[in-house]
C-alpha cells in the first residue's frame, strides 16, 4: 500500500456530508487536504479545524463549479500551496426531476457541476502532472444509479451515467502516471432536503446504511492501494445496483 504521509489531495465539496467524511479519513491517512468548498464555507472552515487537530495540514478553497472558468483554474488555484497527488471528484447536485419536470436549466446545471467540472478538473491535474512527470490518483464520486439508470432523478442521473464513462476513458488517456477509478455510492447517507428515505432500504441486499468509515476504508483503498488498478468502478452501495 502507498504511503499518504503529506501527499497533498484535492476534494471538491468536501465541507459537507459525504465529502467532509472524506476529507478526514484522508487526513486519518496522514495526507494533507485541499477542502474544496461552494458556498459552504462556515462548514469549510470547521473541517480544516478538524483536520488540523488531527495533525495534518488543511487548506480551504473555494470555487463555483458551475462556472467553467473557476472550475478549470481550481487545480491552479490549489496548487499555489503545494504540488498535488490525488484528485477526488465529489462535489455534486442531486435534484429530484423526471421527464416532464426536468427544464433546460436543471439539465445544465447538472450536466455543469456533475459532468463537466470533473473532466476540467481532471484535465488541469492531468497537465500538471504530466509537466512534472510525476503520479497521481483520480477518483470520481457515482452513483448506482449510472450504470443502471432509471427514470427518477433523471438529469442527476444522466451526468452520472456521463461520469462513469469519463472515468474509463481518462483511466486509458491518462495511463500509465495517473490511475482513474470510482466509487458508485448507494444508501450513504439520508437525504439532505429532509425528504423520504424510510423506504431507501428496501431494496438494499445489505438492509442497512453504510458505515462512513465504509466510505473512507474504499477511497484509501483507490488513493494508496494498487496502481494496477485503473478504469474500475467500486459499488459502495450495499448490492442495490443488482436489483
Amino acid at each position: 500500500m502507498l504511503q499518504l504521509d503529506r501527499k497533498r489531495i484535492l476534494i471538491t465539496g468536501a465541507a459537507v456530508r459525504v465529502g467532509r467524511a472524506m476529507a478526514l479519513a484522508v487526513a486519518r491517512a496522514g495526507a494533507d487536504v485541499m477542502v474544496h468548498y461552494g458556498r459552504s464555507k462556515k462548514e469549510a472552515r470547521a473541517v480544516q479545524a478538524e483536520i488540523r487537530e488531527l495533525g495534518a495540514k488543511c487548506e480551504i478553497v473555494q470555487a463555483d463549479l458551475s462556472k467553467t472558468e473557476e472550475a478549470a483554474g481550481l487545480v491552479k488555484k490549489a496548487e499555489k500551496t503545494g504540488e498535488l497527488f490525488g484528485l477526488v471528484n465529489s462535489a455534486a447536485i442531486f435534484k429530484d426531476l423526471e421527464w416532464d419536470t426536468t427544464t433546460p436549466d436543471d439539465w445544465q446545471q447538472h450536466q455543469d457541476i456533475n459532468l463537466k467540472a470533473p473532466f476540467l478538473l481532471s484535465q488541469a491535474f492531468g497537465r500538471a502532472l504530466q509537466k512534472r512527470g510525476t503520479q497521481g490518483r483520480i477518483v470520481n464520486i457515482l452513483d448506482w444509479r449510472a450504470l443502471r439508470p432509471g427514470a427518477d432523478h433523471l438529469p442527476y442521473t444522466i451526468s452520472k451515467a456521463g461520469l462513469a464513462g469519463l472515468t474509463r476513458s481518462l483511466a486509458l488517456s491518462l495511463a500509465p502516471h495517473i490511475t482513474v477509478n470510482g466509487i458508485a455510492f448507494g444508501a450513504i447517507l439520508p437525504p439532505s432536503d429532509g425528504g423520504e428515505s424510510s423506504k431507501v432500504l428496501e431494496h438494499v441486499p445489505a438492509g442497512r446504511w453504510a458505515d462512513l468509515e465504509e466510505v473512507g476504508q474504499t477511497l484509501l483503498f483507490l488513493l494508496s492501494g494498487p496502481s494496477y488498478i485503473t478504469g474500475e468502478i467500486i459499488h459502495l452501495d450495499g448490492g442495490r445496483h443488482l436489483i
